[in-house]
């Protein structure tokens, strides 16, 4: 398995969502099926580079869209970017819009969550080994600056900074709920961010989310969401999302320098050394090996 991180120091791990299942134009490019003590990811990953850049791809859905989001295994998803000499994870996801000036076509960066998925597993720590890392600024603010000015460049409408509402799924909301989140505060709706975003927290890899509207949700007077809908939307800015990632690449400073997410767990594990499940540290060998040690 490949994990040079690139020239630069950079490798970032792009997780692909609905209608962006491969990365094309990455030089040297190879698929490999990486494997996780945390289950069966989405599918093998994608490595290679632009320029002095490392690049991991992984399509959030599988190829051909066959995961739901209920059942995606983000863990493992996470847990192989990292085993993978990821430095930084770009999520890229299909998004609807609880703002009329979001209009369908255009992207967002976003820079919080409210959570209200269910029932999915959404930290990497368990009994034996407890851990507790902040997650009041969810998104790493260097990276998704970096990713919006390249999506601006690329030639995108893009708007920076918004609170993505992560819903359940796999159906879309009443229209009660979507007038409901807007109430709340949430600019954009989305079932996939969570629990990824936290995940990647745990594992110290700074997370950014680029989102393409699709969509007015259904807090809009006659309006709903249709698959057609988001899929006609979706096959018009994968290129766009592509030329996105080229731009990325250019523009990344020529040395990357450390992150305060790159040190996450230090004093977040609260379980003493002697008390530590054995079974569960070995899992999560690349997770935190820097500091459970």
């Amino acid at each position: 398995m490949r994990t040079d991180v690139g020239a630069s120091g950079w490798r970032i791990g792009v997780i692909g969502g609905s209608g962006l299942y491969e990365f094309d134009g990455l030089e040297d490019a190879q698929e490999i099926a990486v494997s996780s003590p945390f289950g069966a990811p989405s599918g093998p990953v994608t490595v290679g580079r632009i320029g002095g850049v490392g690049f991991v791809f992984l399509p959030r859905h599988g190829k051909g869209h066959r995961i739901p989001p209920h059942a995606i295994n983000a863990r493992a998803n996470i847990d192989v970017l990292k085993r993978c000499g990821v430095t930084d994870v770009l999520a890229i996801s299909a998004i609807g819009s609880l703002r009329e000036e979001f209009e369908p076509g255009s992207f967002v960066a976003v820079d919080q969550f409210i959570d209200r998925t269910h029932g999915r597993v959404d930290t990497f720590f368990d009994e034996g080994m407890v851990a507790h890392v902040s997650l009041a600024d969810p998104v790493c603010a260097r990276l998704s600056g970096l990713v919006a000015d390249a999506a601006q460049m690329a030639g995108a409408t893009v708007h920076r900074g918004a609170c993505y509402l992560a819903m359940q799924g796999p159906q879309f909301s009443t229209r009660a709920e979507s007038r409901m989140y807007r109430q709340w505060g949430a600019d954009v709706i989305g079932m996939t961010a969570m629990p990824e975003a936290r995940l990647a927290r745990e594992a110290e890899l700074p997370y950014a989310l680029l989102g393409m509207v699709t969509d007015y949700d259904s807090w809009r007077e006659g309006d709903h969401v249709e698959v057609a809908d988001v899929l006609r939307v979706m096959s018009n800015n994968a290129a766009l999302a592509r030329a996105t990632l080229l731009q990325l690449a250019e523009a990344l400073p020529p040395e990357r320098t450390a992150s305060p997410i790159d040190t996450a767990l230090d004093g977040a594990i609260m379980t003493a050394q002697a008390q530590r499940d054995s079974g569960l540290g070995a899992r999560l060998d690349a997770i935190c090996r820097r500091v459970s040690a």
